[in-house]
């Protein structure tokens, strides 16, 4: 082996800040890294999959839900980890896009609403000792998932992305 980039990285353990699963699509990578840096999130285990919160909600075969549950399990037994992010993203090629939703960005945050709450549900089962926390992805933005309350974009929304006149990043 030849020596092609030099760094400096910590090598002792850590406590992971959170385990956080987010789809791989690069178009929501930048805001999900400044989303976890808003958070508080510094040493994150990052479960980066195609589909992210789907393959807990409505995975394709049991592997893909069998392995999203062992990576958590790991990030908790070696890392231990308390907090876990799962997320979705809006335009998720997946679930089929925008165009699966005929192009109502509501019905699909809906649809996306039902998906990381059930994720959410799941990791809650089988993790006793972990907050899950589940967040909808827009490209204007990141939207907490509560149960009960639906997900669209209204001006309150929108107001709530600004302080004082700037746009919150």
């Amino acid at each position: 082996m030849r020596k092609i980039f030099h760094f400096d990285s910590p090598t002792g353990l850590y406590v992971a800040d959170a385990a956080v699963l987010c789809c791989f699509d690069h178009r929501i990578s930048l805001v999900v890294r400044k989303f976890l840096k808003r958070q508080g999130i510094e040493r994150a285990d990052m479960i980066v999959v195609a589909g992210g919160a789907k393959t807990l909600a409505s995975p394709r075969n049991d592997f893909e839900q069998d392995f999203i549950l062992e990576q958590v399990r790991m990030s908790i037994r070696l890392h231990g980890t308390k907090r876990i992010l799962v997320t979705s993203h809006s335009d998720c090629a997946t679930y089929g896009g925008l165009a699966h939703f005929k192009g109502d960005r509501d019905a699909e945050a809906e649809h996306h609403r039902g998906e990381l709450l059930r994720a959410r549900d799941l990791l809650t089962e089988n993790f006793l000792n972990v907050v899950v926390e589940p967040y909808f992805v827009k490209f204007d933005g990141v939207w907490q998932v509560n149960q009960g309350e639906r997900l669209q974009q209204t001006q309150r929304d929108e107001e709530s992305d600004t302080a004082g006149g700037r746009k919150l990043a």
